[in-house]
C-alpha cells in the first residue's frame, strides 16, 4: 500500500523531467545540426547532417520511451493501458526506424568515403 502510494506521487515528475530532457535534447540538436547545416552551405547531400539528427532524434527517442514505461506505474484502467500501449509501439516503431536510417547513413557515408580515398590512389 504504501509502495503504490509512493509510486503515484514520485512517478509524475520524473515522468515529467524525462519527457523534458527527450525535448530539450531535440531542440538543442535541432538548433546543432541547422547549424551545421549552415556551415555547409545548405548541402543537402551531406550525409553527416542527416546522421547527426537522426543520432538526436533517437537520443530523445529514449528519454521519451523511458517516460512511457514509468507511466506504466500509474494506470488505472485498462483504456489507459490501450493508449500506453499504443504510444509505446509507435515510440519503438520510431526508434527502430530512426536507428535504421542512422546506420544505412553512415554505410553509405563509410562508402563514400573509400570510394573518395581510392580515387586519390
Amino acid at each position: 500500500m504504501f509502495l503504490e502510494e509512493l509510486s503515484q506521487i514520485v512517478s509524475p515528475p520524473i515522468i515529467h523531467i524525462l519527457e523534458l530532457i527527450g525535448i530539450f535534447i531535440i531542440f538543442f540538436g535541432s538548433l546543432k545540426v541547422l547549424w551545421i547545416f549552415m556551415k555547409s552551405g545548405f548541402n543537402f547531400h551531406d550525409k553527416a547532417i542527416t546522421i547527426t539528427l537522426g543520432e538526436v532524434l533517437a537520443l530523445s527517442l529514449q528519454f521519451k520511451l523511458g517516460a512511457e514505461v514509468i507511466k506504466t506505474v500509474v494506470i488505472r484502467d485498462f483504456q489507459e493501458l490501450i493508449v500506453l500501449t499504443v504510444v509505446v509501439i509507435l515510440r519503438i516503431v520510431l526508434s527502430v526506424v530512426v536507428h535504421w536510417e542512422v546506420k544505412n547513413a553512415n554505410m553509405e557515408e563509410r562508402e563514400r568515403l573509400m570510394t573518395d580515398s581510392d580515387s586519390f590512389d
